[in-house]
């Protein structure tokens, strides 16, 4: 098998953006609509038509003269339904999530156009309503993030071209180096230790309440310290991890901090996706604690957060990654020479390209017809980065920072 050139990978972005030196083959695509135009007729304004009902399918191409079933100022295209300006979608899509009530000081009666849409807010959304604007049709923040996520994942890995013939000469098949087939072998082994050590600190962690009541003061206190324990473990389990990774050790102290300080809680978010279980929705903890949504909630965390942790965990599980692969991932996210305070980014490039070559072979190997799991996996790995810092703006929620990870890591590196 021909050694790829090597390729300086930093971050998760790169990494997809790069293929072993490679350059990936990638298309800008236009985002298709879903309507299709009402009818080129605007009834006159005192007959009342019933909002028309579209059928599924891309937009046509605009005439550029199409006018807002609103307001009457020019259309900028289908939104929430409805042949509208941008001022008009806009306005509708505020209204909707601050669930405004307006009131009109002319009783309901305002006929709305583009001087009356800024002074009567109780008509114009009245008038959105009746031109076919749909609730429904508008997605909070979450889902908006959550939507944008997966269609970069989905866009990059269908774009993201793998060359195997690039890798390797024609007719051969891809093989793995005795270094490559050792080093995931200690890795499997290291992961399973790490799991079975966290086991035995099952006892010390504080018990969940049986008061079920989400108020009750103590219940919350016993909640918030149960998952602060958890989390303290996980990290006592990612560090002994880290250090058993091959060439960890041969980065300076200061280093090997630097990179689980900004790396532990998107390590954390791969175990808990590979503790997943999609019959029940529930995330796994040592062993046998099993977490839904609600318990999440319950223990302090915003749902804004708490949604996109089982979404990646679901999305993660589809991939159907086994031990190998989530411990090749764990370490290409751990060696990001692009996290702050890297001093030898050199060398931590070099160790993250080891563990990318011996995913990349292995994924041929294993999955040889699946030509896109590769570039899959490691936009993964951007998903994690936007999961990082949403998690990073949680107030107070039981965590890392519920748990004093830098003083914890510290503690691990005398």
């Amino acid at each position: 098998m021909r050694s790829p050139t090597r390729a300086t990978i930093m971050g998760p972005t790169q990494l997809v953006a790069q293929n072993h030196g490679k350059k990936a083959c990638a298309f800008g695509m236009e985002e298709k609509g879903f309507a299709l135009f009402h009818g080129s007729e605007i009834p006159p304004e005192h007959i009342e038509m019933p909002p028309l009902k579209r059928k599924k399918g891309p937009a046509p191409k605009m005439l550029g003269n199409e006018v807002c079933r609103v307001c009457g100022d020019k259309a900028s295209g289908f939104h929430y339904n409805v042949l509208s300006c941008e001022g008009c979608k806009g306005f509708f899509r505020r209204s909707v999530i601050k669930g405004a009530q307006y009131v009109c000081k002319n009783g309901g009666r305002c006929e709305m156009d583009m001087y009356m849409r800024r002074k009567c807010q109780e008509c114009r959304l009245r008038k959105c309503h009746e031109a076919g604007m749909r609730e429904q049709c508008v997605l909070s923040e979450e889902q908006i993030q959550l939507k944008k996520l997966k269609k970069q994942e989905d866009d990059q890995s269908r774009m993201v071209v793998v060359r195997q013939s690039s890798l390797s000469p024609p007719n051969t098949p891809p093989k793995m180096t005795p270094e490559q087939l050792d080093m995931i072998e200690k890795l499997v082994a290291a992961q399973q230790q790490c799991n079975r050590r966290s086991f035995t600190d099952r006892l010390k962690v504080t018990p969940w309440p049986q008061i079920s009541d989400p108020l009750h003061r103590e219940a919350r206190q016993q909640r918030f310290a149960h998952f602060t324990e958890l989390a303290i473990i996980s990290v006592q389990e990612i560090v002994d991890f880290a250090k058993q990774l091959p060439g960890f050790l041969e980065l300076t102290r200061e280093d090997q901090i630097a990179l689980l300080k900004t790396s532990t809680i998107e390590v954390m978010l791969l175990e808990t996706s590979r503790r997943y279980n999609p019959e029940t929705e529930c995330i796994t903890f040592l062993k046998d604690l099993s977490y839904n949504r609600d318990d999440f909630a319950k223990a302090g965390l915003q749902f804004e957060f708490i949604n996109p942790i089982f979404g990646f965990s679901k999305g993660m599980n589809e991939l159907q990654l086994n031990d190998a692969e989530y411990a090749l991932l764990i370490a290409i996210s751990i060696f990001s020479a692009d996290r702050p305070n890297v001093q030898d980014q050199t060398l931590v490039e070099r160790l993250q390209h080891t563990y990318v070559e011996a995913l990349h072979s292995y994924i041929c190997i294993h999955r040889p017809n699946d030509h896109l799991m590769f570039p899959r996996m490691l936009m993964k790995l951007v998903s994690l980065r936007t999961l990082s810092s949403v998690h990073s703006e949680q107030p107070g929620a039981p965590g890392l920072r519920g748990c004093s990870v830098e003083s914890r890591l510290m503690s691990q590196f005398p």
